[in-house]
């Protein structure tokens, strides 16, 4: 009978030291983002030009576009939606194609090495270079698709490319020796193995993708999206509204980081850390 309350008291202490150090880095980056907006509004006020507004204007442009819409009338809102469905549509195609074909080619290196003198020129190449051709040969949601996949594709692409040579050779061998077929050395040994590169490839991936998001919905032909937006009051000269759309394009891929982060953290539980 005097066992259960222990147990109980013990559970809730595991509990409370594991949620220690989440609530005390909570703390801190509020702090931080708190002495950062009241450096940034005094340094407002010292320097006061209208091309350097502080967040309290901007958060008043957040408001007002929020609520009444852009000049157009396209809220917030319907802006922010385009431009994540377009990240994730050209993300989501560079990574279904990115994987695997970084798997076969790092599991045949033979293939990667006869097909590189194609392959590597085009990693360097930057998207935004891509978009006089887009406009030509694309419009609509295949445009934006097809410039965001160029951006994503090539660190998912090398990470699981990459990763495969981590593959401990004995591990193959031995499973080979028990009689284990390509497909299950390749479902328990390989992937379980290469997925922390991917996993880094698909973050490094997304900021690529936000990164080229701005210059796609600079192409031409859309009113929506928070690039098109931003280059509307740019050329209106009104910079809080321009702000919001750059703060509104970190919040949303910081936010999409953190989602892959926890998946990381789910998957790779019994991954220890490095501390000094």
């Amino acid at each position: 009978m005097n066992g259960g309350p222990v147990k109980v008291s013990g559970d809730a202490g595991k509990r409370s030291a594991r949620l220690a150090p989440a609530v005390s880095s909570a703390l801190w980056n509020a702090a931080v983002l708190c002495a950062a907006l009241a450096a940034w509004q005094l340094l407002t006020l010292v320097v006061n030009s209208r091309f350097l507004p502080g967040p309290v204007a901007i958060a008043r442009a957040f408001v007002d576009l929020a609520v009444n819409g852009d000049t157009g009338g396209r809220t917030l809102w319907e802006h922010s939606v385009a431009s994540v469905e377009r990240v994730l549509v050209g993300f989501g195609i560079a990574v279904m194609l990115g994987v695997p074909l970084g798997l076969l080619m790092g599991l045949y290196g033979r293939v990667y090495a006869n097909t590189r003198v194609v392959l590597e020129p085009f990693r360097f190449i930057p998207p935004i270079a891509w978009i006089p051709l887009a406009i030509i040969f694309f419009s609509g949601m295949t445009r934006f698709a097809f410039l965001i996949f160029l951006g994503a594709f090539f660190p998912v692409f090398t990470a699981a490319l990459i990763g495969v040579r981590r593959v401990e050779l004995i591990h193959r061998k031995v499973a080979l020796v028990f009689g284990a077929s390509k497909g299950w050395i390749l479902a328990h040994i390989v992937v379980p193995t290469v997925l922390p590169d991917i996993l880094g490839g698909m973050r490094v991936g997304l900021g690529a993708a936000w990164l080229t998001i701005v210059a796609a919905e600079l192409a031409g032909g859309i009113s929506l999206g928070l690039g098109r937006m931003m280059s509307n009051y740019a050329e209106l000269v009104q910079v809080p509204q321009v702000i919001v759309g750059m703060i509104l394009i970190g919040a949303l891929g910081f936010l999409m980081n953190e989602v892959l982060l926890l998946a990381e953290k789910f998957l790779f539980r019994w991954r220890w850390q490095v501390t000094l």
